[in-house]
């Protein structure tokens, strides 16, 4: 994989230019994208500036975030070459820092559930995730350094999951929403792919003017952990269950306190509110597309809007102040059990065989819906050698915090595979 920071260090050392680290990706799309499908439009001839913190980085653009210099077709015929007349706040912010936003990467049909034709880096026959499968699959299969995606239940952490990279979906509203196409204002969040935890630390602070959000070259300290299994929902697969585990056993070892935490019944409770505050929302975000252009809808998110104009104001009015409360209660419970961050599952197992379903978010949603950070870390392979990855959570706000015991897991498990 191609590493943002392993690029810049060369730049800086004068050994590459940043037109020269264009360039390498360029030829890695060249190489990959025949196979992967990962794109779905690139800029050819891309101006490259010389100078910026991320001056010849290449970055991969999830196709339902605007692009003034591309089109945004949302993954859907109804938006085929639709093209904006500026960027989404956060490409925009990337252009100002020196980076070139490369490509456009696949997305599912307003970022639902059909399936994008791109293909797992690790292994074609199974799914890359989604719905952000073209910037995890772009990155995982060393296209790009840096991509961006959403997540409105589990988009960004499963398929970086599947693909075997680093997935950061950061606190709730830390990263600029405008100009994306919006399918839940209450839980749509923008994330990052990278190949490494520092690389996505490196990224964040430089997006947001957060310096403190980077990470330093010392080694990271050894985290409080509260191992969360979500025994509310379906259990996961053993080889899911069994890389949490060596990872448990290897904090240990380096001195890490871990300690297993069961959730509250309010977390289950606001665990299965999620879909209806979600579909209440999507109604009326997808409100235009439904109405005018219904045939054209994918036919899973069709069929899904269909059931969905049933779902009753009510309803959705008493799902978010559960979601409050249970928003409100997270902090204290880290404070009572003396926790840094939560460790738990990215995904219920390697990503699934086949094209027809993107994986299961049972282990993302409700983390989305409390609007805390989260990073997926890989840390092994399946017996068939698909990646398997575990994710760390902190509280609202303390991405930092994420980031640090994210490294400290990335450290561990890079010296066990060594």
């Amino acid at each position: 994989m191609l590493s943002l920071l392993s690029l810049r260090t060369q730049i800086d050392a004068g050994s590459l230019t940043p037109r020269d680290a264009i360039g390498l990706c360029e030829a890695a799309i060249a190489e990959h994208e025949p196979k992967i499908q990962a794109l779905v439009s690139r800029t050819l001839d891309p101006a490259v500036p010389a100078h910026g913190p991320l001056a010849g980085i290449a970055v991969g653009v999830k196709d339902i975030l605007d692009t003034a210099d591309l089109p945004t077709q949302m993954g859907s015929p109804i938006y085929e070459g639709w093209r904006p007349r500026a960027d989404a706040a956060a490409v925009a912010r990337l252009r100002r820092l020196g980076a070139v936003p490369l490509a456009k990467t696949t997305t599912t049909a307003f970022a639902f559930l059909d399936p994008t034709g791109t293909r797992n880096p690790h292994h074609p026959g199974h799914t890359p995730g989604g719905s952000s499968a073209g910037s995890a699959a772009a990155v995982g299969a060393g296209m790009l350094p840096l991509a961006l995606g959403t997540q409105t239940g589990g988009s960004v952490i499963r398929p970086a999951a599947y693909c075997g990279v680093v997935g950061l979906k950061p606190s709730f509203g830390l990263l600029p929403t405008v100009g994306m196409k919006c399918f839940s204002w209450t839980l749509d969040t923008l994330g990052l792919f990278t190949a490494g935890v520092a690389d996505a630390a490196y990224a964040l602070a430089l997006m947001t003017g957060r310096p403190d959000l980077d990470l330093s070259a010392t080694e990271p300290g050894t985290p409080r952990i509260g191992v969360v299994r979500q025994d509310f929902c379906a259990a996961a697969e053993p080889e899911a269950l069994a890389a949490l585990e060596r990872v448990r056993v290897a904090a240990e070892t380096a001195g890490a306190r871990l300690r297993d935490l069961p959730l509250p019944a309010l977390f289950a409770e606001a665990f299965g509110l999620h879909g209806t505050i979600q579909d209440f929302e999507a109604v009326q975000a997808l409100d235009w597309e439904y109405t005018t252009h219904r045939a054209d809808l994918g036919r899973l998110l069709g069929a899904h809007l269909d059931a969905a104009q049933g779902v009753a104001p009510k309803s959705y009015d008493a799902s978010l102040k559960v979601a409050d409360r249970a928003r409100r209660q997270l902090p204290d419970l880290f404070a009572e059990h003396d926790l840094d961050v939560i460790l738990t599952l990215s995904a219920p197992g390697p990503a699934p065989e086949g094209h027809a379903s993107t994986g299961d978010s049972r282990f993302n949603r409700l983390w989305t819906l409390m609007g805390v950070p989260c990073v997926t870390v890989p840390v092994g392979r399946s017996a068939t050698g698909l990646p398997l990855g575990v994710q760390v959570i902190a509280r609202r706000g303390d991405d930092a915090r994420a980031l640090g015991a994210a490294r400290f897991v990335e450290t561990l498990m890079g010296r066990q595979s060594a």
